[in-house]
């Protein structure tokens, strides 16, 4: 809105200063009693904070309902995990393949050797426990979310004291929290992020205070992450190597040796843990592509070769998609198919690109506490941290795609990041590192208050333009809810056609099923033309049949006519 006062200040602008002279008022009065109240729960009920803080998230995002309703499905990667929990569902580890696959091609999903998904079984996992549950996927994703503030917290204990670590919990709960992508949508990071908690909480505590339990605990964070995200596992192995790695030293130099240290010892304990999930995914390599080594990602790469949901990165227009031929000449750019020289140049461009996206784990005003944090890796620690965060990040990317929750196990060590620079910084200026968590606490409560309370207001719908990671259905209608909401009214099952326009993008996919096809209300199948789809037809006798063409604007949805041409072959 136009600001018309000497200041250049519009609506949202003196909103937020009147928030932020609340919040610093209360700060101001009640700090020290805040702050010793907090120190004792920390150290007192550690049970109470993980309970809390599990809940925190997952109460503010429900209180957002009225405003933002449950999240649905828009991208490619959602529907295929959203595949993997139906499948999971059914008690099984793939489904059998369908009699007419060509109907039914789409991203990130396999036909043969049998119908499922390419993903790894993680996430569907989760999403599949909401689901049987509460009755909704969505339900999975909060509790990921939760696992992951409440353990955040646990994890900060190995690292520093209980009150620093209440702190990091609650900036995990509104960093990651109601309105975070996260929370907000299928595509993961929750569940890889609660499995990084545990293996770097355990860490410290085994070189500490080594016991059974933390190796436990270390071996089922790996295990989660294994089947969550098998590609970056490696790198959170080599980061465990790493750990250990001075005191396997020792044990080598050592000529006597009973004298290797506990910790070590109790690292076959961590490793009984791993089997289950190797098990786990050897069983589902086998069931899904026949083959006990073969991944579904791997077969899938060489049944439809790169990804056609790449684009181009380094253009200054990301988004943009790419034409069949580009998405190859991609391909043989990011294969590395070239001189050393240029492999180093892409994988430099790559990696230069992606340091923009890390800000999504750090909110503006806590850039301070990143500087801070930098006298601390004296200390072989804090050093072994940086370590890993730059192992992750030089790991991924020589994959060609990138997105935020391919790092999101050390999502922890981020927020360790934070806490550890803070509390650096408040030791030498005190009001400085208050000042900081408390520009954190008020930028969550405006924007947080604009959805809840303002979320119609003129002023809410400028200001939200602004936002910074926030990823949040603002109940608008996409092309996609508007043809769902329109099937629903349509009785009986229904067999959908998909024509695509030809100047139809291809990564723009509409053709999404559930685990059992046959079974379900509603079929989206492929138009492939009069002949073909007169075979389908004939196998769906008893479903009233639409024809759907998702590239008119608005989306065109008709009843379809039997021998009509299809012009977008």
């Amino acid at each position: 809105m136009p600001a018309t006062n000497f200041f250049g200040f519009g609506p949202a602008d003196l909103v937020e200063i009147a928030l932020a002279a609340l919040l610093l008022g209360m700060a101001i009065v009640w700090r020290d009693r805040v702050m010793l109240a907090a120190s004792h729960l920390a150290a007192a009920r550690p049970a109470w904070c993980m309970a809390l803080l599990a809940a925190l998230p997952v109460v503010l995002r429900l209180l957002l309902l009225p405003n933002h309703p449950v999240p649905r499905p828009e991208i490619y990667d959602e529907f295929s995990h959203l595949l993997v929990a139906d499948t999971l569902r059914h008690f099984r580890l793939a489904n059998p393949p369908h009699p007419l696959p060509q109907f039914f091609e789409t991203f990130f999903v396999l036909q043969r050797p049998t119908y499922s998904s390419i993903y790894p079984l993680g996430q569907g996992l989760m999403l599949a426990i909401g689901w049987t549950f509460f009755g909704t996927p969505w339900a999975g994703v909060l509790l990921a979310i939760a696992a992951f503030c409440a353990l955040c917290y646990w994890m900060l204990r190995g690292w520093t004291t209980p009150g620093w670590a209440l702190l990091g919990g609650v900036l995990a709960a509104i960093e990651f929290g109601p309105l975070n992508q996260w929370m907000n949508s299928y595509w993961g990071g929750g569940l890889a992020a609660a499995a990084g908690c545990l293996v770097f909480g355990a860490l410290p505590r085994l070189l500490d205070h080594p016991r059974q339990r933390d190796a436990i605990l270390l071996g089922l964070g790996l295990a989660l992450h294994l089947i969550t995200r098998p590609y970056e596992s490696t790198f959170l192995f080599l980061s465990v190597a790493l750990w250990f790695a001075p005191l396997v030293g020792r044990a080598v130099r050592s000529a006597d040796p009973f004298r290797i240290s506990p910790a070590l010892r109790h690292l076959p304990d961590a490793g009984l843990v791993l089997l289950p999930a190797l098990a786990l995914i050897l069983a589902h390599n086998k069931s899904v592509t026949g083959s006990w080594t073969t991944m579904p990602e791997m077969l899938s790469q060489y049944q439809y070769g790169v990804p056609a949901a790449l684009t181009f990165e380094p253009d200054p227009q990301p988004h943009v998609p790419l034409t069949p031929q580009q998405a190859l000449d991609y391909k043989m750019q990011l294969g590395f198919r070239g001189s050393h020289a240029e492999t180093i140049a892409s994988y430099l461009l790559r990696l230069e690109y992606r340091v923009r996206y890390y800000h999504f784990f750090f909110p503006a005003p806590l850039y301070v506490a990143l500087v801070a944090f930098l006298l601390c890796l004296r200390h072989w620690r804090y050093a072994w941290v940086a370590i890993t965060l730059g192992l992750f990040a030089l790991g991924v990317n020589f994959f060609p795609a990138f997105q935020l929750h391919y790092v999101a196990a050390v999502t922890c060590l981020f927020v360790l990041v934070q806490i550890a620079g803070l509390e650096r910084l408040h030791r030498a200026l005190p009001e400085a590192a208050l000042l900081i968590i408390f520009l954190v606490l008020a930028q969550f409560v405006f924007w947080y208050s604009l959805h809840a309370f303002f979320d119609t207001a003129d002023f809410s719908r400028v200001a939200r333009q602004y936002e910074t990671w926030n990823f949040i259905d603002h109940r608008a209608v996409t092309r996609r809810t508007a043809v769902e909401d329109a099937l629903a009214k349509v009785p009986g099952k229904v067999l959908l056609f998909v024509r695509y326009a030809p100047a139809h993008i291809f990564q723009d996919e509409w053709v999404y099923n559930r685990a059992d096809i046959d079974g379900s209300r509603i079929v989206w199948a492929r138009d492939l033309g009069v002949q073909q789809n007169e075979e389908l037809l004939r196998y769906y006798p008893d479903r009233s049949v639409w024809l759907l063409e998702p590239d008119a604007r608005p989306p065109s949805l008709t009843p379809y006519r039997q021998g009509a041409q299809n012009f977008a072959r």
